[in-house]
Parts: C-alpha cells; sequence; structure tokens
C-alpha cells in the first residue's frame, strides 16, 4: 500500500485505523506521512470516544456535545483532506496536540 493510502485508511473507523497501523508497522521503509496521520486520526477518534462518553454520563449537555461531534466531524474531513493532498498539516486547534504522541507509533 501506498503512503497516500494508509494516510486516508487510518481515518476511516478504527477497524480502518487498525489495518493502516498493521500495514505501516510491516513496511521496511516507514513514511512520515502515514505516521503523521496515523497520529493525528487517533488523536481525533479519542476525542471522538471522550465525546460519546460524556453525552452518556452527563445527558444535560447534549446540545453541546453535539455541537462538538459537528466539530470533530468537521476536524476528520479536514484530515482525510490533508491525507488526500499528502499534506503533514495538523488539523486546526486539537491537531498540535498530536503531533509529539502516541510514541508507540515509530
Amino acid at each position: 500500500m501506498s503512503k497516500k493510502t494508509i494516510s486516508i485508511i487510518s481515518y476511516i473507523t478504527i477497524i480502518g485505523w487498525i489495518i493502516a497501523f498493521l500495514v505501516y508497522n510491516n513496511e521496511t521503509e516507514k513514511s512520515s506521512l502515514a505516521k503523521f496521520h496515523l497520529k493525528q486520526s487517533l488523536g481525533l477518534g479519542i476525542l471522538g470516544l471522550l465525546n460519546e462518553v460524556l453525552s452518556f454520563i452527563v445527558p444535560s449537555l447534549d446540545l453541546g456535545l453535539t455541537i462538538l461531534s459537528l466539530g470533530l466531524l468537521i476536524l476528520w474531513i479536514i484530515g482525510i483532506v490533508n491525507a488526500v493532498n499528502e499534506e503533514e498539516k495538523p488539523v486546526p486547534l486539537v491537531g498540535n496536540l498530536f503531533v509529539d504522541k502516541f510514541d508507540f507509533i515509530k
């Protein structure tokens, strides 16, 4: 798989992320593009999971969390567009938080 394909697949559900991660780990030459987007998509996935957990625990925040879900969807689309364009640009607002995290992705 090409580095671009791995980058795009990493944004498509948790199963897509796992497949992209496994393919990336089996490559002899690691792609910085794939590594970058694996980290970005994992970070967005974790934020989405936290959003869902909060909406379950505190149902009174439903409207605010719905708006947050819409924002995460927009960030997810931006991440996919960056992967398609082969750009290593962090997603707005939260992307810089994930650049130096997730050290298990080498």
